[in-house]
């Protein structure tokens, strides 16, 4: 995956106001390589601890809005703790890293860095962080509300109405229904079946 080079002067671009100093802060500390990568399907970020003589090496991709680029790159800054302190002794995202991870997030949310409906959000989040960014919906509807760029017409399904009809990419027509745990049941127009879709997933609007 290609990845750009950002000098340390334009990475405020890709930050909320208020976190640029203490987020290069910890670059500076640990000699951080850092990449911003173009948009990746299945992560958000990445680390790569130092080698020998080498640096620690972290890339985020460049799509994300501020405060999810930020706190995806607090993300894999914990992972980078966590292995100073531990090396590899410990679980990639086991109990250390999750309290690296919870005390960095929170310090952000104290420098009011965060708009109130995020903070709120945040604050239930850090009491148990998880893995991956995407395995967090809740954090991730906020999130999402955030994005500079948006697809005209397009919504995710969270905010598509019950009963409302909507078109995938491969051009099937769903209805959309109840929630079922973390997932809404749809009913696929063409065939009456029905399938599970993500809260997140991004869908076209159809008209009645």
């Amino acid at each position: 995956m290609p990845k750009v080079e950002k000098p340390m002067q334009t990475l405020a671009e890709f930050l909320p106001e208020g976190s640029f100093d203490s987020v290069v802060a910890y670059i500076h500390q640990f000699k951080v390589h850092l990449t911003v990568t173009k948009k990746r399907k299945t992560i958000l970020g990445d680390y790569r601890h130092a080698g020998i003589a080498g640096n620690h090496k972290i890339s985020v991709n460049g799509n994300l809005n501020k405060y999810e680029f930020l706190i995806t790159l607090l993300h894999e800054i914990a992972h980078l703790l966590t292995y100073e302190q531990f090396k590899n002794k410990v679980e990639p995202h086991g109990k250390e890293w999750k309290y690296l991870y919870s005390r960095l997030l929170y310090d952000f949310i104290e420098k009011k860095i965060f708009p109130t409906e995020l903070e709120i959000a945040l604050r239930k989040y850090i009491t148990n962080p998880a893995a991956t960014a995407n395995g967090e919906t809740d954090l991730l509807i906020v999130l999402r509300k955030y994005n500079t760029i948006k697809k005209e017409g397009y919504s995710i399904v969270e905010h598509i109405g019950t009963n409302s009809l909507f078109e995938t990419d491969k051009g099937k027509v769903f209805k959309k229904g109840n929630k079922r745990r973390k997932r809404f049941e749809c009913l696929e127009i063409a065939t009456g079946k029905i399938y599970l879709f993500n809260p997140l997933a991004e869908v076209r609007i159809v008209e009645s």
